[in-house]
């Protein structure tokens, strides 16, 4: 199919690619054209999940915020406003959406992103309102495997780690929540390189996203390839959990 037919401008489409602009259905229909989508199902399937995407970009409680968010971090934010299930494993940190408001502001001094006290303020109520994902009428699935270390590490003393445990122990009673702790006896493991987020899609696996996050910026990767990789660095970071959890026994 002729671009010329279904694109206004190169820069359209690069916009809708990179996320920065919704998605109408004439584009929709058109990307799926020339990206050879020609399964009905897959269609229907990728159509709904637009329609969800826009109607939660509209309504997105995170727009109260857009002047202090980074694309990169409202496009997280965004994303888990539609997906269904999250699957994380930290390393050093226990993640945002099971954080403390105490924790979260003791790492978000420590990351020298923010200056003023009113910025730190701000960037807490951000971390707050993105768990409003895992209550709720539709919450999502959240499925977290922590190393040891993201225990250990006294992030703001004891007496807050204490309530960041307590607070991890009952998040982990909900039923939409998995919590596993994979234990310095394990010993080396394929999991140990670095901290990533694997987003999943309603009925689409081909859409799901990874998130590996850095000092400089989040970087999104959705090949398959790419993608099926974390599924498996997952699957054996959180089996690792079980066999170390049935050895001690």
């Amino acid at each position: 199919m002729k671009e010329s037919l279904y694109w206004t401008s190169r820069s359209t489409r690069g916009r809708i690619e990179n996320g920065h602009v919704p998605v109408r259905t004439p584009d929709l229909v058109a990307l799926m054209e020339a990206y050879g989508v020609t399964d009905s199902e897959s269609r229907e399937r990728l159509t709904s999940l637009a329609l969800r995407a826009n109607r939660r970009r509209r309504e997105g409680w995170w727009h109260e915020y857009a002047s202090m968010l980074s694309d990169a971090y409202r496009d997280q934010i965004e994303m888990e406003a539609i997906c269904d299930s999250i699957r994380t494993y930290q390393v050093q940190m226990v993640p945002g959406l099971l954080q403390t408001p105490e924790y979260g502001r003791a790492v978000t001094v420590a990351s020298r992103a923010w200056r003023t006290a009113e910025e730190i303020d701000r960037f807490v109520q951000v971390r707050l309102a993105r768990q409003e994902r895992l209550a709720g009428a539709d919450p999502i699935e959240f499925w977290a495997v922590l190393a040891e270390g993201a225990l250990r590490q006294q992030v703001g003393g004891p007496d807050l780690m204490r309530a960041q445990l307590e607070h991890l122990l009952a998040m982990a009673e909900r039923p939409n929540i998995t919590v596993q702790v994979l234990p310095f006896a394990r010993g080396a493991h394929s999991g140990m390189f670095g901290p990533y987020v694997l987003l999943s899609f309603p009925q689409l696996a081909s859409l799901d996203l990874v998130l590996t996050e850095a000092p400089t910026g989040n970087i999104w990767m959705e090949r398959e390839q790419e993608v099926a990789c974390y599924r498996g660095l997952f699957d054996d970071a959180r089996m690792q959990h079980c066999r170390q959890r049935s050895h001690s026994r």
